[in-house]
């Protein structure tokens, strides 16, 4: 599972779904593996707008990356710095959670990560 992909997600409990602390899930004891992709810098400019910066800057910084900037970079600066670039694509598309679990802020159910997929089953009792 890529780093972007946890940008997207949310708690699937029914009672968190109204909730703010639902999103983002946290990455706990996540086991990382980094991929050797080539920089296409054309798929991380049309990305950025969709991408919930805040959220990113917190699941980052929890799984061990140094900080994002306070606010997202422009298209413009992200043109014009390579190395602020290459570290976003290395951060969203290279790296990897293979195992560990993503924990909901809100209700503090854990969704286990294994192989790279997340398994969002809930038990009866949370549907």
């Amino acid at each position: 599972m890529k780093v972007l992909s946890l940008n997207f997600l949310t708690c699937a409990v029914k009672a968190c779904k109204s909730t703010s602390g639902a999103y983002p899930l946290h990455p706990k004891d996540a086991e990382l593996v980094e991929d050797d992709l080539e920089v296409n810098s054309d798929l991380l400019l049309n990305i950025m707008p969709r991408i919930d910066w805040p959220a990113l800057s917190t699941t980052a910084t929890e799984l061990g990356f140094p900080s994002l900037p306070a606010q997202p970079p422009t298209k413009e600066e992200l043109e014009a710095d390579e190395k602020m670039l290459r570290d976003l694509h290395h951060l969203l598309m290279e790296t990897q959670m293979m195992e560990g679990k993503l924990v909901c802020g809100n209700c503090g159910h854990e969704y286990a990560v294994r192989e790279g997929i997340a398994n969002f089953l809930l038990p009866a009792h949370l549907v």
